[in-house]
């Protein structure tokens, strides 16, 4: 649940449209989700506002009637910061702050400041500060009144606050900046990555607040920041884990978000990198989301665009332990049954049967429920990976010995 009425947050209005290509119903989800990331930056959303359109007004995004109807529940209501589902262009972030009297934002801006909220270490602030520049740069003309008059919280954490009396040409050089310190950071950790030796490399990935870290901390015996927030995992963290007897290495890395900014897929590569050079993945799911599915597709996207959807990959669907408690809650509520009804039972023979059962698990990292499941089969994927790159290690692999000979 999400906290409200809490007297440190920003209050604050969500706007979505409906549109050919995307139903009120397909809006919503994303409007919960927006709300999420609102919360998770410090901000309380008080109303949710959308309209149905063919497509966003080029100049202002909504029609005027509209705008009108937000900025006077805005003047009403005490509202400080209106953030919009969807990017905005400059000139309909120009345009729409000249006629609503408080900050306006959109999704991309708000991950962004999340990123500037989580980022701890040197490497992921500079890789934060990179996007949001590259974000602040075409924005700048108008910008720097707008900022003036709405002083700090969501939206402003980062070079927005401190770098408003900057011109393009200092940003550009900033930018210049970061990018070179970023390669040398990248190089860095090339080295670090090459100097791990040839041991097995197994990366969670998945949609952001899945569980990663809470998998990461019960498999690795490690104690990586765990939080019912989106982003609470920024910085990859990589352990050594032995199972059995075979060791291997177990990195978390940063999760993935629908309408993730371009700007944050580039600043993060080297992120990306511990999935781009992993023999294995290991893909979290949680089960318990209405919208899990759509969560899949997104973080198979990406991969895509990664390059690497074509790694072995288990499916970890995590939090059945909530997944069974929301089915009990809904049977009798349950007027139609749907797919959001399904039991895991029913759910297993869908086209996770395709997925076959070697790379489908279920289980809770909270209570660790079916963990010994989920070690034996990780055991047998990075042991399959490990004998095709040593072939002849007798310590390990004794039964081996003769087939590989043959």
């Amino acid at each position: 649940m999400i906290e409200k009425n809490n007297l440190n947050f920003e209050k604050t209005v969500i706007v979505g449209i409906v549109t050919q290509n995307q139903s009120e119903e397909k809006l919503q989800e994303y409007l919960d989700e927006l709300e999420f990331l609102t919360f998770t930056a410090g901000g309380e959303v008080i109303k949710r506002f959308y309209q149905k359109l063919e497509r966003p007004n080029p100049k202002t995004f909504l029609g005027t009637g509209k705008i009108d109807e937000i900025n006077l529940f805005v003047k009403n209501n005490s509202v400080s910061t209106v953030i919009f589902d969807d990017e905005l262009s400059p000139s309909q972030q120009k345009n729409l702050s000249k006629i609503i009297d408080c900050k306006i934002l959109d999704r991309t801006n708000l991950i962004l400041d999340i990123f500037a909220q989580r980022a701890e270490t040197s490497y992921a602030r500079t890789q934060v500060e990179l996007a949001q520049c590259q974000y602040l740069l075409p924005r700048l003309s108008g910008l720097w009144t707008h900022l003036e008059r709405q002083k700090g919280g969501i939206g402003l954490r980062g070079p927005g606050e401190t770098e408003i009396e900057t011109d393009r040409r200092i940003v550009r050089d900033r930018i210049s900046l970061l990018k070179e310190k970023i390669k040398t950071i990248d190089r860095q950790m090339a080295v670090q990555r090459s100097n791990r030796g040839a041991m097995v490399r197994v990366a969670l990935v998945g949609y952001t607040n899945v569980g990663k870290s809470t998998l990461m901390n019960a498999v690795g015996k490690s104690d990586v920041f765990v939080e019912n927030k989106l982003f609470a995992t920024l910085d990859t963290t990589v352990r050594k884990v032995v199972i059995k007897n075979l060791p291997f290495l177990l990195s978390d890395t940063v999760g993935f978000i629908r309408k993730l900014p371009t700007q944050l897929i580039e600043s993060f590569k080297s992120t990306l990198d511990e999935v781009r050079e992993a023999d294995l993945l290991l893909h979290v799911v949680d089960i318990s989301h209405q919208d899990f599915e759509d969560h899949i597709e997104s973080v198979n996207q990406i991969l895509a665009d990664i390059k690497s959807n074509d790694k072995p990959t288990i499916m970890v669907f995590n939090k059945i332990d909530a997944f069974k408690q929301i089915i009990i809650e809904e049977d009798d509520l349950m007027t139609e049954k749907t797919s959001r009804h399904y039991s895991l039972e029913e759910w297993k023979k869908t086209w996770m049967n395709n997925v076959g059962e070697k790379n489908t698990l279920f289980i809770s990292a909270t209570n660790k429920e079916n963990f010994e499941e989920l070690r034996e089969k990780v055991y047998e994927a990075v042991r399959e990976i490990h004998i095709t790159r040593f072939p002849y290690n007798k310590f390990l692999y004794p039964d081996y010995k003769d087939a590989v000979e043959d």
